[in-house]
């Protein structure tokens, strides 16, 4: 958070609020304001390869309420079944099992998620193709084809949560999957990381058919998305004041990134996961030695906030356990401490066991 772009945004929302007009402070548009839908295409198609028009976006307020939206959606039209990544992110599983579609767990391994294991009877896959949470493996490009087939032969809908799209630091990101099969995937992006999560900003760019049904859902579920924070990150995005934003942040998370690994590489017995994109690297812990609910206990104990790996399953018993470390949200000054403190801690839990 201490590398929100506090000048830009306010020289953006100087010039939104100049140049505003009166109906700008009336009601809103459930789809959201046209000025942001346009500079999302253009953006999404020239930094992700999302083929789209301002027409097929919806704007929603954040990427857990589009999420909701789009699975009720597709739970009133029928579909009953969702594939999810097993281990995912467990808020949004349960959002998708809150609409009403039962959760197939696609077990993920070194090239992804299993897409095999998809069958006729499954309506859509939630999946993060770009950078897989909490793993960090691309879904690789055999298993890209494998899935979009998948959707061509059965009508099935994948649903791309574009997780850390914009972060990949030892090679070019990776497309979009939408640009693959624009008429079988929703893309969803947000926000939340590249700027921050309290200005509930996302976006859902969906096949024609369901831009009518998902922006019903958006009218019932709260009118529409607030209007000047759309207006001032179009702006970002047309002076492309967005794009110097987001070029800076993953060189800065890239050097927290490289200091990480160095004090991984000097403790041995650690396995690392998910480095060359993201926010935060998988430690895979070893069978012998401290649990990972004696780690995580250990290091808040200290004021060290972690996540554990074994929640993030669809059944948690009996299966691998392992610690996430995010490396963005402290502050310049903080961080060396702080990895200073993980790594006594961790050393210490170790060599106690």
């Amino acid at each position: 958070m201490s590398a929100f772009p506090t000048r830009a945004w306010l020289a953006a929302t100087r010039r939104v609020l100049t140049h505003a007009r009166p109906d700008v402070f009336g009601a809103g548009d459930p789809q959201g304001r046209i000025e942001l839908r346009s500079a999302l295409a253009e953006y999404l198609g020239r930094t992700r390869g999302v083929i789209t028009t301002p027409e097929r976006i919806v704007i929603t307020s954040g990427y857990y309420q589009g999420l909701g939206l789009l699975c009720r959606v597709l739970a009133a039209s029928g579909i009953t079944t969702a594939a999810v990544e097993d281990p995912g992110h467990n808020v949004f599983r349960a959002v998708v099992q809150r609409a009403g579609l039962a959760t197939l767990p696609l077990r993920v391994d070194a090239h992804g998620a299993r897409v095999e294991a998809l069958t006729s009877h499954i309506g859509a896959a939630v999946l993060t193709p770009s950078h897989q949470y909490p793993t960090g493996v691309p879904l690789h490009p055999g298993r890209r084809q494998q899935l979009c087939g998948w959707a061509r032969s059965t009508g099935g809908l994948i649903v791309e949560d574009d997780y850390d799209g914009e972060y990949r630091y030892d090679r070019q990101p990776i497309g979009a999957l939408q640009g693959i099969a624009p008429d079988q995937v929703v893309h969803c992006g947000t926000a939340s990381k590249t700027l921050g999560p309290a200005l509930r900003l996302a976006w859902i760019v969906l096949p024609p058919h369901l831009v009518s049904p998902v922006v019903r859902a958006k009218q019932e579920a709260d009118l529409y998305t607030e209007t000047l924070g759309q207006l001032v990150l179009a702006d970002l995005i047309t002076t492309h004041a967005y794009d110097r934003h987001v070029r800076a942040t993953r060189l800065r998370y890239r050097r927290r990134r490289e200091l990480l690994l160095d004090r991984l590489t000097a403790t041995p017995g650690l396995t690392a996961h998910g480095v060359p994109a993201g926010l935060h690297t998988l430690l895979t812990l070893p069978s012998e030695g401290p649990t990972e609910h004696e780690l995580l206990t250990h290091c808040a104990r200290h004021g060290l906030a972690l996540r554990g790996l074994t929640e993030l399953h669809h059944e948690p018993a009996d299966r691998p356990q392992g610690l996430l470390i995010g490396f963005a949200a402290p502050s310049e000054h903080t961080y060396p401490a702080a990895l200073d403190a993980l790594f006594t801690h961790l050393t210490t839990s170790r060599g106690s066991s």
